[in-house]
């Protein structure tokens, strides 16, 4: 019977799956060009190999948990950040601020990898459901600001996000490009 590190054998299971999805999380950070095998997971997390296969069918089975755990950190990030101030045009740079920071800390390059690495993950309804929920915080700043149409505005702040995480990704600064979509954003919000 191997031994448990926690109270009960599911705080351990769960646990030992959070010790997987942080070093995979971690591996694609450092090397987000190359998928990480179970193997090199599994050594990151202190288990052995065939523990992984406990927890993950395959490495599509990690990458895909990997996919699943990451969307509700990310919206957790920006809505906690929104939450810090009650003006909705401040929310809505927030929102804005707070994508792009997840972005230039490498957040968004993880999660590019994950879509060449196991496409499928992002195919299903779950994956566009995470993903409309990212938009959530973002129209209900809107709709607090009263605008006409707001999933039309959500869609060009969003594109704003877009680009300017390629712009970070290709080496503009997280500043530069902050500066400068919060300069269009507020003469176009006055």
């Amino acid at each position: 019977m191997p031994k448990i590190s926690a109270a009960t054998v599911a705080e351990h299971r769960a646990a030992q799956r959070r010790a997987l999805l942080d070093a995979a999380l971690e591996i694609l950070a450092e090397t987000p060009e190359q998928a990480p095998s179970l193997g090199d997971v599994a050594r990151r997390a202190g288990l052995a190999r065939s523990s992984v296969y406990n927890y993950f069918d395959s490495r599509d089975d990690l990458l895909h948990a990997v996919v699943v755990d990451l969307f509700p950190r990310w919206n957790k990030r920006v809505v906690e950040a929104m939450d810090e101030v009650s003006d909705p045009t401040e929310r809505v740079l927030m929102y804005i601020d707070v994508n792009l920071q997840l972005v230039a800390e490498g957040e968004h390059a993880i999660v590019g990898a994950l879509a060449t690495f196991t496409p499928q993950a992002f195919s299903d309804e779950s994956m566009h459901a995470m993903h409309q929920d990212l938009v959530l915080p973002l129209l209900e700043a809107l709709r607090a600001r009263g605008v006409a149409d707001p999933e039309l505005d959500a869609e060009l702040v969003t594109a704003l996000v877009h680009k300017g995480t390629e712009l970070i990704e290709s080496g503009r600064g997280l500043d530069e490009v902050r500066t400068s979509i919060r300069r269009v954003l507020t003469t176009a919000l006055s």
